[in-house]
């Protein structure tokens, strides 16, 4: 199946989200990962993307088949989760979740948010699924 048509609901016949050991697997996914996309980024691009060509940063969004896949931490509430997300100008949609590792949680979860992968959990991340 390629990466475009993965949803909650279609991987791999599943109704839920994916977890790590289960995300390791799906290497054409893991190919598909903006590693550089930010939450704020993607609503920008996704969200109000009637003015992005404005800006001229090259990447304008022209339609609901334009999506990317990126990472968020969930700092709301313990326990804290890693999400990935497939966003597109209609729906996010939360592929994988599993737990943010405790040593990670001080430096990005002292405020509750949602934010990017810092680059300590980015490169844990990158080496857990060999990227």
């Amino acid at each position: 199946m390629s990466a475009a048509f993965f949803t909650e609901k279609n991987l791999k016949g599943k109704n839920s989200m994916l977890s790590l050991e289960e995300l390791k697997q799906e290497r054409e996914l893991i190919d598909e990962i903006n590693w550089e996309m930010t939450p704020e980024e993607a609503v920008r691009l996704y969200l109000e993307w009637g003015n992005n060509w404005a800006r001229g940063d090259g990447y304008v969004i022209r339609s609901k088949d334009d999506y990317t896949h990126y990472f968020v931490v969930n700092c709301w509430s313990k326990p804290y989760y890693i999400y990935l997300i497939r966003r597109n100008s209609e729906e996010a949609v939360e592929l994988a979740k599993f737990e943010l590792p405790h040593q990670f949680e001080k430096p990005i979860c002292e405020l509750k948010g949602v934010y990017a992968l810092e680059d300590e959990v980015k490169r844990w991340l990158k080496k857990e699924l060999e990227f």
